[in-house]
């Protein structure tokens, strides 16, 4: 590892283990949205990466979900998110991890950490995608209804009528099933390693993708927006998969516009 990508490991490990000692215990909830909630976990995690980010690389840039953005003179920026799965957390749902990727033109490492079976995802760009030391690959299925998939679904669920329902409706007849676990760097993280086939999801933010987009990719895999074309963090709604299935997925989820 380059010495970002082992400041990254490092540190997404010490905020997972942070997490992971709270999980059970009382937690000081606030709402960014009816359904949109923040703990005190996702504060106290993010502290702990600012200030580590702050000691090593004083001069970079700093995008992260729960703070307003830090812009400095480097050209290196991070992209942050200390509890991915807040509401999974919030209820003691273990499912949830740390998000830590590094931008230069384009994301050079990332590193999606997974407290609960102590998993370390990271990659960095055009050296391959790793989960504990071992290498990593996207699985080899080619039919779509062979295929597990993985989705979520937006926090204005209620609000809006593009809330991914549709597509749901239409992709569960069309793939072998779907799961929806509610951490979309770790269900990224998992289509690298094979474990799902493809993902798709609305409205998701820099601090989802960016790390697990350059896992999948460097996995093999294929990551697009939602309509197809390149894949942007600027462009919220994305489809992830192996390669093999990643046009039937496409063509499924355009019957539903």
């Amino acid at each position: 590892m380059n010495e970002f990508t082992e400041f990254a490991v490092f540190t997404a490990r010490e905020a997972g283990q942070l997490l992971k000692s709270r999980l059970h215990a009382p937690h000081s909830i606030d709402y960014k949205g009816v359904v949109n909630l923040v703990t005190e976990a996702d504060r106290m995690s993010e502290e702990l990466i600012l200030n580590r980010i702050q000691q090593h690389f004083p001069d970079h840039s700093v995008l992260t979900e729960e703070s307003p953005e830090k812009e400095r003179s480097s050209k290196y920026r991070w992209i942050i998110d200390p509890l991915d799965g807040t509401t999974n957390y919030a209820h003691g749902y273990p499912v949830f991890c740390v998000s830590i990727a590094l931008e230069e033109q384009g994301i050079l490492s990332g590193v999606v950490y997974n407290p609960m079976m102590d998993e370390m995802f990271y990659a960095e760009k055009g050296k391959g995608s790793w989960l504990n030391g071992q290498r990593i690959s996207v699985s080899d299925t080619s039919d779509l209804s062979r295929s597990l998939l993985a989705t979520g679904f937006p926090y204005d669920i209620r609000e809006s009528d593009n809330n991914n329902l549709d597509y749901f409706n239409l992709m569960i007849k069309e793939a072998q099933a779907i799961r929806h676990a509610g951490a979309a760097a770790l269900d990224m993280a998992y289509v690298a390693a094979g474990r799902f086939d493809g993902f798709w999801e609305l409205k998701l933010m820099p601090w989802d993708t960016a790390a697990a987009s350059l896992l999948i990719q460097e996995a093999g895999g294929i990551v697009t927006a939602l309509s197809g074309e390149d894949f942007s963090m600027t462009a919220p709604h994305v489809l992830a998969s192996n390669g093999g299935i990643h046009q039937q997925m496409l063509s499924a989820l355009r019957k539903a516009r």
